[in-house]
C-alpha cells in the first residue's frame, strides 16, 4: 500500500485493528518456548485467530511475528529461522485475508529486541541489520504496512524505523508503551516522544501495551495534542495476575472497549486496537462503537475524560554524583586499599563469621571485607544481608551480586533496601556461576541481564532513576566494582567487557587471583594503557602443590604459571610456607602498581591471612 494511499484512507475513517495475538494463542495451543514459532508448527491455529478477529470487524490485522527478529530468536537456537518464520506470517494472515468478505489490510509485527533484559547489548548498526532482515521478509511476502509496536526505549524504535525506511515506502505505525505515569523509558513524556517521531516518515504515532484503556487515554491525548500526528491506540485488557504456570488477565467487558473506543475517537484517535488479554469481542464491540463516528480534527478534552497526568517536578531528578564509601574515599586519594575475602554462612548463625572478622579488622591492616555471593551456585547466606550485618557492626563491606538469582525487579528491590537499610555503600557487580556446577543443577539462572547490565542498574539507582526510566525521590550512591580476568583465554573479549563495564558506570575493578607480575604485565601490554578505574588485584596464598594444582586445572579463570607449581611441589613439606611467602611478596609488589589487593584465605580460614599482611 502507497503512503498516500493510507493517508487518504485515515482523513474521514477511524480503522480497527485486531487484538492480542499471543494471549489467544496460549489459550489455544498452550506455553510455548517462543509463539513466533508456532507459524511453523501450528499455523492453523495462527489463522483462526486471524480469521476471528475479521469475523469481529477488524481492518487491520497483525502478523504473528512480534519477536521474530534474530536476536530474540537466537536464545531458543531458532535465530536462522528469522525469514521463514516472517514469510510464514504473512502467508498466513494472506490466507485469512483472501478468505473474508471484504478487504483487509495485513500490517507486519515488529517488536523491539528486549535490550533492557538482554546479556548482550548490540551496537546501533547490529540493531538496524537485525530489524532490517526482519522487515524485509515481511515486505517480500507481501505486508500492507508495518505496525512497530510496545517499544520501551524510543531510541530504538527510531533505529527500527530507519531499517525499514532503508528500503520501503510503505505505511508505518509507530507505538511506544508508557508507564501509569504517563512516561517511557528514560523519562521520555509522549508529546515528546510524538514530536520526534512526527519527523521520521512515520503516518500515525501511538500507544499500546502495559496500560488498560481509562489509564491510555491521558497519553493518548499528550500524543494527539501535536500537530500533524494521525494517532493509534492499542490498550490491553487491564493489568495481569499469574496464576498457577499462566499469565491471567482481568475479564474487562466488551462493553467497558466501547466506552473507551468513543472516548478514544474524541481525542482524535485514527486506530483502534486491543493488545495483551483482549479478544475478538473486544474489537468487536469497539468495531461497532465506533462504526458512525468521523475521527475528530484535534485532540478535544471531553468532560467524561480526566485527562491529568502528573509532571515529574525537574527538581525531583537527582544529578548522580561522587560516591560517598570510605573505600572510595581512600581508592580517589591514592591510598593502598586492602579488602579480605569471605564466605557468607552457609546456615543461619553469624556468630562465627563475626568472630573472624572481628579478628581480621583488629590488625589494623583491612580496609573493607568482601563477601561471595553463591560461589559455586551454592546455597548460603545472601551477601548483601551478611553485608548488612557487618555493616551494623561497623565494617564496610563490598558484598558481591549476581544476576542469576534475581530479575531486574528483584535486584532492584534488594539493591534499594541494602542501601537505605542495610547501610551498603560498595557492590561488586558480577554475573554469577550457573547453577549447573553447583548442589541444583536442576534450576535455572535468571540472568536477564549479565554483570555489564547490573553496573548499568546501579548506575541508574546512583542518579535516582530505576532501571525503566521513573524517578525515585532519591537516589542510592554506590561505589560500583566489577571483576577482570587479566588471564582470560580469550583477552580481547575481556577487554572489551572491561571497557562495556566502565562506559556503564564502574567505578573500581578486582581481578581474579593471580599468581605472578608477568601476568598482569601481560594483560597492561594487551590493553594498551593505563586501566582509566582503579584496580584491586586478587591474591590467594596457596597452601600446597595439590591444592595449586586442582585450582590451575578445575577452576574457571584460575591460571597458576609452571614456575609456582615447581617451586611448590619442590617445597614438599614446606609447601605452605613457601605458598604463604609467594603471596607476601606478590602483595609487596603490587602496593607499587595498583590501587589495592584483596586476599583470599586458603579454606575458609581467614584469621590466616594475618600472616600474609
Amino acid at each position: 500500500m502507497k503512503i498516500h494511499d493510507f493517508n487518504e484512507r485515515l482523513k474521514d475513517s477511524i480503522l480497527i485493528a485486531d487484538g492480542a495475538m499471543g494471549s489467544m494463542l496460549h489459550e489455544a495451543v498452550g506455553p510455548q518456548r517462543c509463539f513466533d514459532e508456532l507459524n511453523s508448527t501450528e499455523p492453523e491455529a495462527v489463522f483462526r485467530v486471524h480469521q476471528a478477529y475479521i469475523e469481529a470487524g477488524a481492518q487491520i490485522i497483525e502478523t504473528n511475528t512480534f519477536g521474530a527478529n534474530r536476536f530474540k530468536l537466537a536464545p531458543h537456537g531458532l535465530a536462522d529461522e528469522t525469514t521463514r518464520f516472517n514469510s510464514r506470517g504473512v502467508k498466513i494472515a494472506r490466507e485469512a485475508r483472501e478468505s473474508a468478505a471484504r478487504e483487509v489490510l495485513i500490517a507486519g509485527s515488529i517488536g523491539p529486541l528486549g535490550l533492557g533484559v538482554q546479556s548482550r547489548h548490540p551496537s546501533p548498526d547490529e540493531i538496524l541489520d537485525i530489524f532490517h532482515e526482519q522487515a524485509q521478509a515481511l515486505e517480500e511476502r507481501g505486508v500492507d504496512l508495518y505496525c512497530l509496536e510496545t517499544f520501551s526505549n524510543l531510541d530504538e524504535l527510531l533505529l527500527a524505523i530507519d531499517a525499514v525506511r532503508s528500503f520501503s515506502g510503505l505505511p508505518i505505525i509507530a507505538q511506544l508503551t508508557y508507564s501509569e505515569e504517563g512516561i517511557t523509558h528514560g523519562d521520555v513524556r509522549p508529546r515528546d516522544a510524538a514530536a520526534r517521531l512526527k519527523d521520521k516518515n512515520v503516518q500515525v504515532i501511538g500507544a499500546n501495551c502495559t496500560l488498560g484503556p481509562q489509564a491510555l487515554l491521558p497519553i493518548l491525548q499528550e500524543i494527539a495534542a501535536v500537530d500533524g500526528v494521525r494517532v493509534s491506540a492499542m490498550p490491553n485488557a487491564g493489568f495481569p495476575k499469574r496464576e498457577g504456570d499462566r499469565i491471567v488477565y482481568p475479564k474487562s467487558s466488551p462493553e467497558y472497549f466501547a466506552l473507551f473506543a468513543r472516548e478514544a475517537v474524541a481525542l482524535g484517535v485514527r486506530i483502534l486496537g486491543g493488545c495483551c488479554g483482549t479478544t475478538p469481542a473486544h474489537i468487536q464491540a469497539m468495531a461497532e462503537a465506533v462504526r458512525s463516528l468521523r475521527p475528530a480534527k484535534r485532540a478535544a478534552a471531553s468532560a467524561s475524560v480526566e485527562v491529568v497526568i502528573a509532571e515529574t517536578p525537574a527538581a525531583a531528578r537527582t544529578a548522580q554524583r561522587e560516591p560517598e564509601s570510605k573505600l572510595w574515599k581512600k581508592l580517589r586519594a591514592g591510598e593502598f586499599v586492602i579488602s579480605v575475602e569471605i564466605d557468607p554462612p552457609k546456615g543461619v548463625s553469624l556468630d562465627r563469621v563475626f568472630e573472624q572478622v572481628d579478628r581480621i579488622m583488629a590488625c589494623g591492616r583491612v580496609d573493607a571485607i568482601d563477601i561471595n555471593s553463591g560461589t559455586m551456585a551454592r546455597v548460603g547466606m545472601d551477601a548483601l544481608m551478611t553485608a548488612a550485618a557487618l555493616e551494623a557492626r561497623g565494617v564496610e563491606t563490598i558484598p558481591h551480586l549476581t544476576t542469576r538469582d534475581f530479575n531486574i525487579i528483584g535486584l532492584q528491590a534488594v539493591l534499594l533496601g541494602a542501601w537505605t537499610v542495610g547501610g551498603v555503600r560498595n557492590v561488586l557487580a558480577i554475573t554469577g556461576d550457573p547453577p549447573s556446577v553447583g548442589d541444583y543443577p536442576e534450576t535455572s539462572g535468571v540472568y536477564e541481564v549479565d554483570a555489564v547490565g547490573l553496573v548499568s542498574v546501579l548506575s541508574r539507582l546512583n542518579q535516582g532513576r530505576d532501571w525503566s526510566g521513573k524517578t525515585l525521590g532519591g537516589s542510592t550512591n554506590f561505589t560500583i566494582g566489577v571483576a577482570l580476568n587479566p588471564v582470560a583465554e580469550d583477552l580481547d573479549h575481556e577487554i572489551e567487557r572491561f571497557q562495556a563495564k566502565i562506559e556503564a558506570g564502574a567505578h573500581f575493578a578486582m581481578t581474579q587471583p593471580i599468581f605472578d607480575p608477568a601476568h598482569w604485565h601481560a594483560f597492561l601490554k594487551r590493553l594498551g594503557r593505563k586501566p582509566p578505574i582503579p584496580i584491586l588485584v586478587g591474591l590467594w596464598p596457596l597452601n600446597s602443590y595439590k591444592q595449586a594444582l586442582r585450582l590451575n586445572n578445575e577452576v574457571p579463570g584460575i591460571v597458576i604459571p609452571q614456575s609456582v607449581l615447581k617451586s611448590l611441589e619442590t617445597a614438599g613439606a614446606d609447601a605452605r610456607a613457601c605458598g604463604f611467602q609467594m603471596a607476601r611478596e606478590m602483595l609487596a609488589w603490587s602496593r607499587s602498581e595498583l590501587a589495592g589487593a584483596y586476599l583470599i584465605a586458603p579454606f575458609k580460614r581467614y584469621e590466616e591471612i594475618l600472616e600474609v599482611l
